[in-house]
C-alpha cells in the first residue's frame, strides 16, 4: 500500500501524531512553533472534553489529561513514583511556568505549595507515609535534582492563617514549591496556540511504522499516512504495541461560592489520599481513587462517597456544594509504574505516565525531544523569554 503524505503547513519536517491527549497537544504546541508541518490523529469526537457523567451512548472516551487535577507535587508523588522520576517534576514545573505565560489564553498556573493534612486518629498513615517520604528525599537521585526545602510541619494557628476554610484536621504539612494547573484550560489552550497543526477526529491510530527514510501511522480505516517522523503518545490505546494497562480513576466537581481552599490539599488516610484541588470559578475537583481495573463505567456509589465524605470533613463549607460532574478516567501505566520513552529511527513512544502525567510531561518530551536531536537542547526557548 502507498502511503499518503497529508502535512499541508509549514516548511520544516512532516511529523503524524497518534494521540490527542495531553503529550499529544503539547508536543504539537512545541513542534508547530519551530516550523515543523504537525498532524495529530485521536479517536475522541472533538478537541473538547467529555465528561463521564454528561456523556452520551455510545461512550467514546477523551483524554485522561481532562480528568486530572493538574496538581504538579513532587514531593507528594515520592510515595508513588521513584526519586529520579518525581525530581523530574521540579524541571516541568519550570516549564509549565513558561508554558502558560506564553500561550494567549493564559490558564491558570500557580505555585504557592500544597499541603498534607491528617486526622488524629489517621496519625500512624500519616507518619508511615511521611516515612517514605523522608527517605526518598535523602537519596542521591532525588538530591541532585531538587531544592533543598523538604516538608514542613505545621501548628494548627499557621494552617489556619494559610488556609482558613480548613477546620477538621490536626495535623498539617506544608510541601513548598509545589504548583497547580488548570488541566482543562490548559488542554483548550495548546490546542488553540499550535499554529497550522492539522487536527483529525474520529481517527483512531491502530499501528506505527518507521523504516529507512521516516515513518507512518496505519489507520483504523485503512489508510497508511507517511511522515518524516512518528509519534506515539496514544496512552492506554498503545496496546499491543506496549505492555500498558489502565488504572481507573474518579473524580468529583463540585460547585461552592466562598469556599475559601487556595492550595491544593491531600488528606493522608489508611486507604486512599483524597486530594483536593481549587479551580477559578469556585470549583473544587476531588478525587483519589486508583482501581485496578479498565472499567470505563460511570463513577461508583463506594467511590462518590468516601471522596466526598473525606472532602467535608477537611472544608466544612462543602455541605452546601453542589456536583457539577463526575468523571472517570484510565491512567496509563506499565508494569513498572514508571514512564517510558523509546525512540527508534524515526518513531517515538512516551508511555506509562501513569499518575504523573501533568507532573512529568513536560520534562519527559523535553528529554526525548533533546536526547533525539529533533530540536536540540531548548525545549521552550524559542517561545518563550527564560523567567529566571
Amino acid at each position: 500500500m502507498r502511503a499518503e503524505n497529508p502535512s499541508r503547513h509549514g516548511a520544516g519536517p512532516s511529523v503524524g501524531i497518534a494521540g490527542a491527549g495531553l503529550l499529544g497537544r503539547l508536543l504539537a504546541w512545541r513542534l508547530a512553533h519551530a516550523g515543523w508541518r504537525v498532524a495529530v490523529f485521536d479517536p475522541a469526537e472533538s478537541a473538547e472534553p467529555v465528561f463521564r457523567s454528561q456523556a452520551g451512548d455510545p461512550y467514546v472516551p477523551t483524554a485522561a489529561g481532562f480528568t486530572a487535577a493538574g496538581m504538579l507535587s513532587p514531593l507528594a508523588e515520592l510515595d508513588n513514583a521513584a526519586p529520579g522520576e518525581a525530581a523530574l517534576g521540579w524541571r516541568s514545573i519550570a516549564l509549565w511556568r513558561r508554558i502558560a505565560a506564553a500561550l494567549p489564553q493564559a490558564p491558570l498556573f500557580r505555585a504557592e505549595g500544597s499541603l498534607m493534612l491528617a486526622h488524629r486518629a489517621d496519625l500512624g498513615a500519616a507518619q508511615r507515609v511521611l516515612e517514605r517520604l523522608r527517605a526518598a528525599t535523602a537519596t542521591p537521585e532525588w538530591q541532585r535534582l531538587s531544592p533543598p526545602e523538604g516538608v514542613q510541619a505545621l501548628d494548627l494557628p499557621t494552617l489556619r492563617t494559610l488556609e482558613p476554610a480548613i477546620q477538621g484536621p490536626a495535623l498539617a504539612w506544608l510541601l513548598p514549591g509545589e504548583a497547580q494547573v488548570d488541566t482543562v484550560a490548559m488542554m483548550a489552550a495548546l490546542h488553540a496556540d499550535a499554529p497550522g497543526v492539522d487536527w483529525h477526529w474520529r481517527a483512531p491510530v491502530l499501528a506505527l511504522q518507521a523504516g529507512a527514510r521516516g515513518g507512518a501511522l496505519q489507520l483504523a480505516d485503512g489508510r497508511l499516512l507517511a511522515f518524516d517522523r512518528v509519534i506515539d503518545v496514544r496512552g492506554v490505546g498503545a496496546k499491543p504495541d506496549l505492555p500498558v494497562r489502565g488504572v481507573r480513576g474518579e473524580v468529583a466537581w463540585l460547585h461552592c461560592p466562598g469556599h475559601g481552599l487556595t492550595r491544593p490539599t491531600r488528606l493522608l488516610h489508611p486507604r486512599h489520599r483524597v486530594y483536593l484541588v481549587p479551580r477559578p470559578g469556585d470549583v473544587l475537583i476531588v478525587g483519589a481513587s486508583e482501581i485496578e481495573t479498565e472499567d470505563r463505567s460511570p463513577a461508583s456509589l463506594r467511590s462518590v462517597v468516601e471522596l466526598l465524605a473525606a472532602a467535608h470533613s477537611v472544608v466544612p463549607a462543602l455541605a452546601e456544594a453542589r456536583i457539577l460532574r463526575l468523571d472517570v478516567n484510565l491512567r496509563p501505566a506499565l508494569p513498572d509504574n514508571n514512564p517510558r520513552i523509546d525512540h527508534e529511527g524515526a518513531l517515538l513512544r512516551i508511555n506509562g505516565l501513569f499518575r504523573h502525567g501533568w507532573l512529568l510531561a513536560p520534562a519527559l518530551a523535553e528529554k526525548a525531544l533533546r536526547d533525539n536531536g529533533w530540536l536540540g537542547s531548548e525545549f521552550t526557548m524559542n517561545c518563550v523569554a527564560d523567567s529566571a
